[in-house]
């Protein structure tokens, strides 16, 4: 019944503007109004990120669950792990509204939020709320955008979190706060991540778990890039790269007032960039380090496809916005299916068998 209700829903929230069919969709959320999958899923989806044993290897992306107002429910919808964030040492307001954008017929969103959330404080207190519920709940940590110390930011979010997170997630590919994706050149990340390793070294010398920690790039990084960003996020040995966040360029959009607004891209237009990026990542760390694949995923087949470009965990946004939650059952339901069909025992044996294909096209299309 529910996901009938869903389904009727969708065509209102999309006559709403963004940011309020957002909010609306998470104040459902909270209230429990949603069609939960309670079924145990196949051992054919299973998946790791460093010690820990994912149900499935899909999730939401970070910047719905900004503020960790409903991570309990987005495992509730059937998602393997949940990430809440980005979120910020300080609450911020980010940039002036309007600042989200749809481009429906091309199912695409563009948005310039500016980390906007409600700072470490009322996300910790959240958390440690749920705490006892279980499930695998990362954090999304990243700087605010006047602060003097954006290295420091990080490790504060290391240390604030460090009870409570499942993992984190290093976001240093936003393109909507200025400079911080300077941080993916190999001398910044080198500080950057030495210190954030660090961090996480103080906690576990003081008798905590090893929480895995995730680095998220742009899709918009140089070619020639790529295999020096992939050598250091090697040598700091990080638990997974998460490929990509959205996209200043404009592939396969329509040329109209709305296209041409400032921010980052998301949904099907960066499916095909995205996933030539995640290609030359895969092949440029030889395929020893688990990659998160994100960017346009909006069917099971598009899920597929990543996995066979380098993926071993995925995680979608925008395409839940035109497809609705029962994407995910899909999408689950299609990779057992594939897993059954050409007799595999878990989905994991696919990861990478296209990313030579990929990464020989051209980022553009």
């Amino acid at each position: 019944m529910l996901n009938a209700l869903m389904h009727l829903a969708r065509p209102a929230l999309l006559a709403l503007d963004p940011e309020t069919a957002h909010e609306t969709t998470l104040r459902a959320l909270e209230k429990g109004l949603y069609p939960a999958d309670r079924s145990q899923d196949p051992p054919t989806l299973a998946a790791r990120l460093g010690d820990l044993t994912l149900a499935n290897p899909i999730a939401v992306a970070a910047g719905f669950d900004k503020d960790a107002r409903v991570p309990d429910a987005v495992l509730g919808l059937g998602c393997g792990f949940a990430e809440i964030g980005t979120v910020t040492p300080l609450a911020q307001a980010g940039n002036p509204k309007p600042r989200v954008f749809r481009l429906i017929s091309e199912r695409g969103v563009i948005n310039r939020l500016g980390f906007n959330n409600g700072g470490h404080e009322a996300a910790l207190a959240r958390l440690k709320a749920r705490s006892r519920r279980g499930g695998i709940v990362g954090v999304n940590i990243g700087a605010n955008k006047d602060t003097a110390d954006r290295t420091g930011d990080y490790v504060r979010g290391i240390v604030t979190f460090y009870d409570v997170a499942s993992y984190f997630t290093v976001n240093i590919s936003s393109p909507n706060t200025p400079g911080l994706r300077d941080l993916q050149a190999p001398a910044a990340l080198d500080e950057l991540l030495g210190r954030v390793m660090e961090a996480r070294a103080q906690q576990m010398a003081a008798g905590k778990p090893r929480r895995p920690i995730i680095v998220k790039i742009a899709p918009d990084v140089a070619e020639e890039d790529v295999p020096a960003i992939a050598t250091r996020l090697m040598a700091h040995k990080v638990d997974a790269i998460a490929a990509t966040n959205t996209t200043l360029a404009r592939p396969g959009v329509s040329h109209n007032a709305t296209s041409k607004e400032a921010g980052g891209l998301s949904g099907r237009p960066l499916f095909h960039r995205s996933t030539a990026m995640l290609a030359r990542v895969y092949q440029a760390t030889g395929g020893t380090v688990p990659l998160v694949g994100i960017g346009g995923i909006d069917s099971p087949e598009s899920a597929l496809q990543k996995i066979e470009a380098g993926a071993s965990l995925l995680q979608l946004y925008t395409g839940l916005i035109y497809e609705g939650p029962s994407l995910i059952g899909r999408i689950k339901q299609h990779l057992d299916a594939t897993c059954r069909t050409r007799g595999l025992s878990n989905i994991s044996a696919l990861t990478g068998t296209r990313a030579a294909e990929w990464a020989a096209k051209p980022l553009d299309g």
